[in-house]
C-alpha cells in the first residue's frame, strides 16, 4: 500500500483468456458463524438497516466472509462514464457529472468492495478538491472519495475500532442518510453514497465508543468453534483453495448464485412486507426493558424483523423474526461505559416478548410462536443454498461460535441445501456432523456474547481492594466506584501526534496555526500563505493583469493544532507494602478513574505491575480499556518491592512501542510510595532504572501512594530522579464526580497537573 493509503477496489471472481484474474472464496463455503451470515445477507436485503459490526478474536473468517459477500450482490447498472455510480434509472439530480439526460447510455459492473484502510485521510475517504486542476487548468473540479467509490456496493473497514472517531462519524452519517455532503476548500459538493457498510475489529486491540456502536445497525460475535469435527472440516477446506482456488471457488459456484437469486428475491419481495401493531408492540417492549437509549434501537429493529421475513418468504413480520432482529440489533447499545460488556439476556429477552404477547394477545392471531424455526416459513422447508460461515483464503477460517451452533454446508455438487439462517444438514460430501440444535437465530449468539456487563452483578468486593463484576464469560472485571473522576494529565509540548484528545499536537483537525510545504498529498490548503507564496513570481511569470499564475511549489498546506491521544503507561507498585487493602482499594480506584479518562481521550493504554522478585506486563499497550480493567482485577498484592525492575520493564515496553507506532507520544504514571526493598542496594538501583526511564525522553508523572502519620518522602525523591517528574499524592488525583465535567476537560485550571514543558 502506498504512503497515500490507497483504498482496495474488489470485484468478484472473474476470467480473462489466461486464466483467472481474481478469486475470492465463496460465501456458501464459509463453515459455521451463522449469525454473521445471517446479519451479512440480511443488509444485503435491506441496506437501510445500517450495517454490520463484528467483533471476535483472530482468525475467525470475518474478513474472508465480508470479501465473498460482493460475489453475491446483483450486478450493478450505472450511467456511463458517471464517476459517482448513477443509476440511469433515477439519477441522482445533484450528482456533481451530471445532470444526466433521460435515455443516457448506460454500463454495468458487478457490486464493488471497497475496502478502507486504517490510515486513510479525510479527504480521501469524502473527496476533495483537485488541486492540479485548479491549478494547471484553472478549473474548480472535485475529486471524489471512497464513499462515491462504494455507491450501491460494499464499504468494508477492517480493524473499526483503530479508525479515527471522526472518520468513523462522517461513514456512519453517509451510510444513515445515504448521501455525502462535503464542503471543503471552497467546493460544496453533495452526492449519493448508499452502501451496506460492514466494519470488523478485534475487541482486544480496543472498543469503540458507545455512540459509535449505536450506529451500527447490526452487531455479532464470533469465536472459533472448538468442535474438533467443525475444525478439520475447515482446514480441509482451506487446504483445497489453496491447492486449486479456480477449482474451488467452481465447485461452490452453484451454491453461491443460489443465495444471490435469494437475496435478489427478498430485497424484491421487502416492500410488500407487513409489520404489524403487534409486532412494533414487541418491538417496543423490548427496546424498553433492555433500556436503551434514543429510538434508533427500535426502527433498526423493525427493519431488521421486516428484512428477516423477506429473507424466509414471508408477507407478514411475526414474532420470530423480531426475536432475531432484537438478538442482533440489542446487545451493542446495552454499552454505556467502558467497563460494560457487550451481550443480551436472553431469557429477559424471551419475558419482554412474553409480555408483549400477553398484553394484547388478540393483535395477531396469525403471528408465528415465540419457538419458530427459520424452516417454519410459507414456503415450508429450506430454501436451496443457504450461506455457510467459515474458512477462508486469508487463512482466518477456524470455524464458528459454539460447537453446537456450527455445521457443516452441503456438498457443492447436490442441491446444497441448507435453511435461509445458513443451516445445514449433512458434510460437503453427502455425509458429515449432523448436529440438531435447531436455528442458531434462536439460540443466541456465540456463547462469550451471552453475557450481559450490567446485569452480572453489582461490583463486588474484591480481596486486594476495588470493586469487580462479573464480565461476559465470568472473568473477573474491575470497575470505579464511588463515582471518581479523574485529572487531566497530559505530556508536556506540541508534537506530531495522533488525533485524541488529551495533549497538545499539530494534527489534521484543530485551530490553523501556521503553513508549510506539503511533503506529499496536500492535505488542507492554506490559502493565505499560498497567495504569499506565489506573489514575488507574478512578475517573471508574465503577469500583469488577471487572475493570480500558480504553480505547485506555491501550494502551502494548513498546520493545525489540536489535541492528540497518547499512550499512557501504568506501572503500578503491587508489592507488601501496598498491600494494605484499603490502600489498595484507593490505588485501584484511582488507576481506574485514570483508565476512564483515558477510554474519553482516545488513548492507547498498557499496565506494568512489580512485586516480590520482578515485573510484569500485566497487559501489552492496547486501546482496550475492558482489558485492562480484567487484568487489574486480576491483580495480587505482597512481597518485596522491586522498583528498580518496574522502571526497566516500563523503558523496555517504550522501546518497543516506539517502533510500533512511532506518532503516539507516550505518558508514563508511576503508582508507589517510592520504596525499594528488593535485592542489593535496591535504592541505588532504582535511582540507576530511573535514569535508564528518563533517559527515553518519557515524560513521566510519579503517583505518591505514600501515607501514615510517618512520611520518608521517597516517591518525591523518584519523580525528581525522573527528569524532575510531576508528584502528585494519590488523593488529589481523583474527585467525585458532582456533575458533568466533559466540557471542562480542557480548560486551563486542569493543566495544573500537565508535565512542565
Amino acid at each position: 500500500m502506498s504512503a497515500r493509503s490507497e483504498p482496495v477496489l474488489r470485484a468478484p471472481q472473474s476470467r480473462s483468456k489466461e486464466g483467472p484474474v481474481t478469486v475470492t472464496y465463496p460465501f456458501s463455503a464459509v463453515l459455521g458463524m451463522a449469525d454473521m451470515r445471517l446479519a451479512l445477507l440480511l443488509n444485503a436485503v435491506s441496506p437501510a438497516i445500517g450495517g454490520v459490526l463484528v467483533r471476535g478474536e483472530k482468525g475467525t473468517a470475518k474478513s474472508t466472509a465480508v470479501r465473498a459477500l460482493a460475489a453475491l450482490l446483483p450486478p450493478v447498472s450505472r450511467v456511463a462514464g458517471c464517476r459517482f455510480g448513477c443509476d440511469p434509472a433515477e439519477p441522482d439530480p445533484a450528482c456533481p457529472d451530471g445532470p444526466h439526460p433521460a435515455g443516457a447510455a448506460a454500463e454495468t459492473r458487478p457490486a464493488r468492495l471497497v475496502e478502507l484502510p486504517v490510515g486513510a485521510a479525510e479527504d480521501r475517504v469524502v473527496g476533495a478538491l483537485d488541486l492540479e486542476k485548479a491549478l494547471g487548468e484553472g478549473v474548480r473540479a472535485f475529486e471524489p472519495g471512497l464513499l462515491a467509490a462504494a455507491h450501491r456496493g460494499v464499504l468494508y473497514v477492517d480493524e473499526v475500532n483503530l479508525l479515527h472517531d471522526h472518520l468513523v462519524d462522517l461513514l456512519l452519517d453517509a451510510a444513515a442518510m445515504g448521501r455525502s455532503h462535503v464542503e471543503r476548500e471552497g467546493v460544496s459538493v453533495s452526492h449519493a453514497a448508499r452502501f451496506l457498510l460492514v466494519g470488523t475489529m478485534n475487541p482486544e486491540e480496543g472498543e469503540l465508543r458507545p455512540q459509535l456502536l449505536d450506529r451500527f445497525g447490526l452487531t455479532v460475535e464470533v469465536g472459533a468453534s472448538r468442535d474438533p469435527e467443525v475444525r478439520v472440516e475447515v482446514v480441509r477446506r482451506r487446504l483445497a483453495a489453496d491447492a486449486d482456488p479456480a477449482g474451488f471457488a467452481a465447485s461452490w459456484a452453484d451454491a453461491d448464485a443460489e443465495i444471490a437469486r435469494q437475496v435478489a428475491a427478498a430485497r424484491h419481495r421487502l416492500p410488500g412486507v407487513r409489520l404489524p401493531d403487534a409486532a412494533l408492540r414487541q418491538i417496543a417492549e423490548v427496546c424498553a426493558a433492555f433500556d436503551v437509549d434514543g429510538m434508533r434501537a427500535d426502527i433498526v429493529t423493525a427493519r431488521t424483523a421486516l428484512a428477516h421475513a423477506a429473507w424466509h418468504g414471508r408477507d407478514r413480520v411475526t414474532i420470530h423474526d423480531v426475536r432475531v432482529a432484537a438478538r442482533l440489533a440489542l446487545p451493542h447499545r446495552r454499552r454505556r461505559d467502558p467497563f460494560d460488556t457487550p451481550g443480551l439476556d436472553e431469557k429477559r429477552l424471551d419475558e419482554a416478548l412474553q409480555r408483549a404477547e400477553d398484553a394484547h394477545p388478540d393483535d395477531d392471531p396469525d403471528g408465528g410462536p415465540a419457538d419458530q424455526g427459520p424452516d417454519d416459513g410459507p414456503h415450508g422447508g429450506p430454501a436451496g443454498g443457504g450461506p455457510a460461515g467459515d474458512g477462508g483464503p486469508d487463512g482466518d477460517g477456524s470455524g464458528g461460535g459454539d460447537p453446537g451452533d456450527a455445521h457443516a454446508e452441503p456438498a457443492p455438487t447436490g442441491n446444497g441445501a441448507t435453511d435461509r439462517d445458513g443451516r445445514a444438514d449433512r458434510g460437503p460430501d453427502g455425509e458429515g456432523p449432523q448436529h440438531d440444535t435447531g436455528s442458531d437465530a434462536g439460540r443466541g449468539q456465540d456463547a462469550r456474547a451471552r453475557g450481559d456487563g450490567r446485569d452480572s452483578g453489582s461490583a463486588d468486593d474484591d480481596p486486594s481492594g476495588g470493586g469487580v463484576r462479573s464480565g461476559q464469560g465470568g472473568e473477573r472485571v474491575a470497575v470505579p466506584r464511588g463515582g471518581l473522576t479523574a485529572r487531566l494529565l497530559t505530556a508536556p509540548g506540541v508534537a506530531d501526534g495522533v488525533p485524541g484528545r488529551r495533549s497538545r499536537a499539530r494534527t489534521g483537525r484543530g485551530r490553523t496555526t501556521g503553513s508549510r510545504l506539503p511533503a506529499g498529498r496536500v492535505g488542507v490548503l492554506h490559502l493565505p500563505a499560498t497567495v504569499r507564496a506565489a506573489a514575488p513570481h507574478q512578475a517573471a511569470r508574465g503577469r500583469l493583469t488577471g487572475p493570480l499564475r500558480l504553480r505547485p511549489d506555491d501550494v502551502r498546506e494548513a498546520v493545525r493544532e489540536g489535541r492528540e491521544g497518547n499512550l499512557v503507561l501504568f506501572v503500578v507498585d503491587a508489592s507488601g507494602s501496598m498491600g494494605a487493602r484499603q490502600r489498595m482499594t484507593a490505588v485501584k480506584d484511582a488507576v481506574l478513574a485514570l483508565l476512564t479518562d483515558a477510554y474519553q481521550r482516545r488513548d492507547k493504554v498498557a499496565v506494568i505491575a512489580f512485586r516480590g522478585a520482578g515485573a510484569r506486563t500485566l497487559l501489552p499497550a492496547t486501546s482496550s480499556v475492558l482489558a485492562a480493567s480484567t487484568r487489574l482485577a486480576e491483580l495480587p498484592t505482597g512481597g518485596r518491592t522491586p522498583l528498580a525492575e518496574g522502571l526497566l520493564a516500563a523503558a523496555d515496553l517504550l522501546r518497543v512501542e516506539r517502533l510500533r507506532d512511532p506518532k503516539r507520544r507516550p505518558l508514563v504514571l508511576v503508582v508507589t510510595d517510592g520504596r525499594a526493598t528488593a535485592g542489593n542496594r535496591p535504592l541505588d538501583r532504582a535511582a540507576g532504572a530511573a535514569a535508564v526511564l528518563a533517559a527515553t525522553g518519557a515524560p513521566c508523572v510519579v503517583i505518591d501512594c505514600e501515607e501514615g502519620p510517618v512520611r520518608l518522602h521517597l516517591a518525591a525523591r523518584l519523580a525528581t530522579q525522573l527528569n524532575d517528574a510531576p508528584h502528585h499524592p494519590l488523593e488529589t488525583l481523583t474527585h467525585p464526580r458532582a456533575r458533568d465535567r466533559s466540557r471542562d476537560r480542557d480548560r486551563p485550571r486542569d493543566l495544573a497537573l500537565a508535565a512542565p514543558a
